[in-house]
């Protein structure tokens, strides 16, 4: 498949502060090196079952999750990691429920599609496809009838999730009872293996979500910028009408669906075509360019990255199995 035509256009970096731009490139660092070292571990069998990396689609979370508030909710897929750090889920607490040991966010028992945090207001990781969707919109009406007023309920899905009946259910309701969701499609063209010319007779998503009165709006969300512009806008416009938004970032996964995806239906010039615009090293070397930045920052950031990441392994490895008397509770309601 061919690379959006928006990739072909950048946000000029120095319109933004300094700090600001390299507070972006510190999430992307951190999303990448707790993935990266995450795939290592699974290879050493310390992470077993299911993991979905987001290596490539950095710039989605990084330039999405500062512009929400601690009151808002936000709901995402079982590619979760990135959204969970940057929400303020502790990486030690990730990486503990990669292991599945206790101390991890969901007690070792929800493992990498599902991290949740009830102090971040961060609702999952949900394994199902579009399964977070009707749970959005349903956080969002609870927010209205409480009522707590000027929350947005940020949630994250593929394209995929577009062909699931929930998604037009969702949609449809949070139009019709003017929900405050912001419904972000992290776009990055397959959905597991098959591609989205493949399963949708149009491929223009903003037109599906508009048929149901949505305002939207679409962006390249390879550039950490771009997006961080778009989802500014969207969350104010949100927090301003109480009313839903539909927006939907152009992006790529670098690496397999999963951890057992063969990958047979892509070519590796194709990936390698987009890793050409990969949102770390494109971002970092334009702001070297523009003398907001240095090789020696860059590594600093690496440096406190890779840092924070050994510290969440050894927690985790340090961590504590839940003792086998307590495995059926919250399993069955009480007699």
């Amino acid at each position: 498949m061919s690379l959006p035509r928006e990739l072909e256009f950048s946000t000029d970096v120095t319109r933004h502060e300094r700090g600001f731009c390299l507070a972006r490139v510190r999430d992307m660092v951190r999303i990448r090196r707790l993935e990266e070292r995450c795939a290592q571990l699974y290879g050493e069998q310390k992470i077993r079952g299911f993991l979905h990396l987001y290596v490539g689609e950095e710039a989605v979370a990084a330039g999405v999750m500062p512009q929400l508030q601690p009151q808002d909710n936000v709901v995402a897929t079982y590619r979760e990691h990135g959204h969970a750090l940057l929400r303020g889920v502790s990486m030690n607490a990730i990486m503990a429920e990669m292991y599945g040991k206790q101390e991890g966010c969901s007690r070792g028992r929800g493992g990498s599609m599902h991290l949740f945090d009830r102090a971040t207001r961060f609702f999952g990781g949900n394994a199902i496809v579009g399964g977070g969707l009707p749970l959005a919109t349903g956080l969002a009406l609870a927010d209205k009838l409480a009522p707590r007023p000027g929350c947005v309920t940020a949630c994250f899905f593929g394209e995929g999730a577009v062909a699931e009946g929930a998604f037009h259910e969702s949609l449809n309701l949070a139009a019709l009872w003017r929900l405050p969701v912001l419904f972000i499609c992290e776009n990055n063209l397959y959905a597991m293996g098959t591609a989205l010319a493949r399963s949708e007779s149009s491929i223009d998503l903003t037109a599906k979500a508009a048929t149901y009165g949505l305002a939207t709006a679409h962006v390249n969300g390879m550039n950490v910028l771009a997006v961080s512009e778009a989802a500014r806008d969207a969350v104010d416009r949100v927090r301003r009408t109480q009313a839903p938004f539909f927006l939907e970032l152009h992006t790529y996964r670098f690496r397999a669906h999963s951890m057992f995806d063969a990958e047979l239906y892509r070519d590796k010039a194709e990936v390698e075509r987009w890793k050409a615009h990969g949102p770390i090293h494109t971002f970092t070397g334009r702001l070297k360019a523009a003398g907001m930045m240095t090789e020696a920052d860059f590594e600093a950031i690496d440096r406190e990255a890779a840092a924070e990441v050994e510290a969440a392994v050894q927690f985790a490895e340090a961590g504590s199995w839940e003792p086998e008397a307590d495995l059926l509770r919250d399993v069955t309601a009480p007699h």
